[in-house]
């Protein structure tokens, strides 16, 4: 077959010699492909070109699901990494007050929040041993827990239940209050005969605890908590 090629003898050596790099090269192939058609005249409709087209845009949209995939699974592996380090250093403490010093340092810090609140719910009200602790313990009137976890609409509170807020109680968060826009409650069984409790961890950031995220590590938390609490006070 002759030929008379018009191409640089440099890059038609360069295609024959590794021709594969062409194929590989999508905007090359589309370059190619939209030739070929023009030389085919207008009325004429290359359905291997079309096909080509709808098998690239189906390829693209697999990579994208692939790569969202592949984050969802990274990011979930972080936060059950994280959940797991919080525990351990959670189980650490062989003194009741180190353990809640603790949630709002190491425990805070390892879940990347501002702050970490446990909420008792007490019919005496707080005591000196309360105002030992920092802020990091309040004790608050039967039924405030349900009554701040729901907002006061009525009904028991949610197990976890993860809002965006603006405006944290300073009388739960402190000093920090004004920084809180994110917050995931945790409302704990305590035992039988005991009331409620409730952990509140807040975040500066608004988006990290909002309704469409997923609980299930933060219910795992807060089962092993539950059952700290209860060891500690038996």
């Amino acid at each position: 077959m002759s030929s008379s090629p018009k191409l640089d003898e440099t890059l038609r050596k360069a295609i024959l010699t590794a021709p594969e790099v062409v194929l590989d090269d999508k905007d090359v192939m589309h370059a190619l492909i939209a030739a070929n058609e023009k030389s085919m005249g207008g009325n004429i409709i290359d359905l291997r070109g079309v096909a080509m087209e709808r098998l690239e845009a189906r390829l693209d949209r697999l990579e994208d699901t692939h790569r969202s995939v592949i984050a969802a699974a990274y990011e979930n592996l972080s936060g059950t990494n994280q959940i797991h380090r919080a525990i351990l250093r959670m189980l650490d403490p062989l003194e009741f007050e180190t353990f809640l010093r603790d949630l709002d340092g190491e425990v805070a810090a390892i879940l990347r929040v501002e702050a970490v609140r446990l909420v008792l719910e007490s019919a005496q009200g707080p005591d000196d041993s309360v105002r030992r602790l920092g802020g990091v313990l309040a004790v608050e009137k039967p039924g405030f827990i349900d009554d701040y976890v729901t907002q006061g609409r009525g009904g028991p509170a949610r197990q976890v239940t993860l809002r965006q807020i603006n405006g944290a109680p300073e009388a739960i968060y402190g000093e920090t209050a004004d920084w809180i826009r994110s917050e995931a409650c945790l409302k704990l069984d305590l035992g039988e005969g005991r009331l409620p409790g409730l952990l509140l961890m807040g975040s500066e950031d608004p988006h990290q605890f909002t309704p469409q995220l997923g609980t299930d590590l933060l219910a795992f938390f807060g089962g092993v908590f539950e059952r700290s609490m209860r060891h500690w006070l038996s």
